[in-house]
């Protein structure tokens, strides 16, 4: 094997590895967010579709944002990037029996 590159492989595993932020997907279908519960780490994105064929909803975390935001109408989508650690409720604001929970992790 080439010195240059026993090094080259060497120096790599002594660097710290840099984690790459992820994308994660809740579908909205049926009146349920699927899953319900996910956990991610902290800088990961969430998409919430709605897959629903004639039903709006939303996704509202009420500890993040006071006003209620506005309504996923069929094959909208929704995306939110978590910079902090915790569990995270949400709640669809016209169906209150819709809950979720993000949990976010290091």
């Amino acid at each position: 094997m080439n010195k240059q590159l026993v090094k080259l492989s060497l120096l790599a595993l002594m660097l710290p590895q840099v984690s790459m932020a992820a994308t994660h997907v809740v579908d909205i279908k049926k009146f349920k967010f699927s899953p319900q519960n996910i956990t991610i780490n902290v800088g990961d994105s969430i998409i919430w579709h709605n897959r629903e064929k004639r039903q709006y909803h939303n996704v509202w975390f009420k500890s993040l944002f006071s006003e209620e935001p506005d309504y996923l109408f069929p094959a909208d989508s929704y995306q939110l990037t978590f910079d902090k650690l915790g569990q995270f409720n949400y709640v669809c604001g016209p169906h209150k029996k819709m809950t979720g929970l993000v949990t976010v992790v290091e």
